[in-house]
C-alpha cells in the first residue's frame, strides 16, 4: 500500500505582528546600514509590524497615517484613501469601486468627495494625537520604508506612498508580510522598490495570515513610538 500522501500548509503562518515584522525585516536586511534610514508604518495595524523591522534594522520609526473612504454599504469596501504627514496629504481613488458605488447612488461622487474630506479631518487629529506635539522627522534625502501588516486593495499602501513622495525621500520602499493581490500589481504603487514576501497570497483578507490578529490601540501606537505619556503596555 503506497504511503499517505503528505499534506502541506503552505501559508506562513505568523503568530502575530511582531513575528510578521521580524520576518519582513529579514527580507529587508540589505537596507540596513542606509544613511538616515526611517521606518514609516501605517496606523494602526501596520505599526507592530514597522516597529520590528526598525529594531532589527536600526532604524528610526514614525507614522504616515492613513485612512480608509469605505464603500457605505459595504465599510470595509475601500472605495479610495487619504494620508498625510508633516503638513503634506494623499489621495487615491479606487475606481473599480466607484464605478461600482456610481451605478447604485446617483450621488456617488459627491458622497465620496464629502467621505473623503472627513477621513482628511482625521488623519490631521490623529497624527497629532500620535506626534503630541513632536516634529516629525526629516525624509528629503532619507531611505524610507513604509510598512503595512499586509495589502489587500492598496489604496491606503498607494495614498502613503503618495504623501511620502511629496517629501522627496531618496528612496521609498513599499514593504508588508504579505498581499491579497497578485505580486504582478505591486509595481503600480509607485515605490522604488516594493518588498512584499508572500505575494500572491491566495487569502480573501489580511487577517487570515495570522494566528493572533487584534485590534491595534492608540495607546498601543503611542507606546510603540515612544511619545511622552504613552501608558506603558504590559
Amino acid at each position: 500500500m503506497p504511503d499517505p500522501p503528505q499534506q502541506h500548509n503552505p501559508r506562513p503562518g505568523w503568530q502575530d505582528r511582531a513575528d510578521a515584522g521580524r520576518q519582513l525585516a529579514a527580507a529587508l536586511a540589505g537596507y540596513a546600514g542606509s544613511t538616515d534610514l526611517l521606518v514609516l508604518g501605517l496606523p494602526r495595524g501596520g505599526v507592530p509590524v514597522a516597529a520590528e523591522v526598525a529594531r532589527s534594522l536600526g532604524a528610526a520609526l514614525d507614522v504616515v497615517v492613513v485612512r480608509k473612504v469605505g464603500y457605505p454599504p459595504q465599510p470595509e469596501l475601500a472605495a479610495g484613501a487619504v494620508a498625510g504627514i508633516a503638513g503634506v496629504t494623499s489621495m487615491v481613488r479606487n475606481e473599480d469601486v466607484l464605478a461600482y458605488w456610481r451605478t447604485r447612488d446617483p450621488e456617488a461622487e459627491a458622497l465620496f468627495d464629502a467621505a473623503s474630506g472627513e477621513q482628511l479631518a482625521e488623519v490631521r487629529r490623529r497624527e497629532e494625537l500620535f506626534r503630541q506635539g513632536a516634529p516629525p522627522r526629516r525624509l528629503r534625502g532619507s531611505t524610507v520604508i513604509v510598512v503595512d501588516d499586509g495589502i489587500a486593495t492598496g489604496a491606503t499602501m498607494r495614498a502613503a506612498l503618495g504623501a511620502v513622495r511629496q517629501l522627496d525621500p531618496a528612496r521609498l520602499v513599499a514593504a508588508a508580510p504579505m498581499s491579497c493581490g497578485g505580486a504582478a500589481e505591486l509595481p503600480a504603487f509607485g515605490a522604488d522598490d516594493v518588498v512584499v514576501p508572500w505575494a500572491p497570497s491566495g487569502l480573501p483578507a489580511v487577517g487570515l495570515a495570522y494566528r493572533s490578529f487584534p485590534q491595534t490601540t492608540d495607546a498601543q501606537v503611542r507606546e510603540l513610538l515612544g511619545m511622552p505619556g504613552a501608558p506603558r503596555l504590559s
